[in-house]
Order: structure tokens, then sequence, then C-alpha cells
């Protein structure tokens, strides 16, 4: 199994940026597709940004697209978020998921960190 520790959440004024890391420790890294989610208060869990296992095509939720980057470096054991052009829509606690397969389903996802609040003020 893997455990996961977010980072990097705070607080920003709509417009700023913020990177979010996620770092890993436990069964090899590179098994396993990592995803970030968020959920906002009294909503459900969301997709945010998902990377292959090795250097290959990320996949993002329509909201966060050309705003938010995901990068993942397997010798590290770390995935990082970077989010641009923040807004207040985009407040919520932040997650990395661990998965054996590709998915935008929370539930797919076998591992999670224990997230990392962002607020984004207008």
């Amino acid at each position: 199994q893997v455990q996961l520790v977010e980072s990097g959440g705070g607080l920003v004024q709509a417009g700023g940026s913020l990177r979010l890391s996620c770092a890993a420790s436990g069964s090899p890294f590179s098994m396993w597709y990592i995803a970030w989610f968020r959920q906002a208060p009294g909503k459900e869990r969301e997709f945010v940004a998902t990377t292959s296992k090795s250097i290959g095509i990320p996949n993002y939720a329509d909201s966060v697209k050309g705003r938010f980057t995901i990068s993942r470096d397997n010798a590290k054991k770390t995935v990082s978020l970077q989010m641009n052009s923040l807004n207040p829509e985009d407040t919520a606690v932040y997650y990395c998921a661990g998965s054996r397969a590709t998915s935008t389903d929370a539930t797919t996802y076998t591992f999670w960190g224990q997230g990392t609040q962002v607020t984004v003020s207008s």
C-alpha cells in the first residue's frame, strides 16, 4: 500500500496561485495512478486532475483546464498541482489519491491523503 501526504494549501486572493504537493511513501510509487480531488463544504468530492504512472498525458476536469497543471516525479515520489488564476469557486479541501487504474471516479481510489485546505478570497 501507499501513504500520501498533501501540503501547500493556504489562503490566497482571487487571481493568485498556489502549488500543492503530494508526497508518497510505501509500495513502489510507479505502480500507482495519482489524482487530485477536492471537496467544498456541502458538496460532493469532485475530480480535479490525474496523471499517468510515467510521463504521459494528464487529464483535467473542465473547470480547471488551462489554469491547473499536474506533474509527477517518480524519483521523488511526488505529484504536484500548480494552480493559477484561482477563483473563490476553487475553495475546497484538496486530496491526493492513489489507484491501480486511471479514473475520474473517487470510488476507484484506494489510498487517500488527509487533505489540505485551499481558500480563495474575492
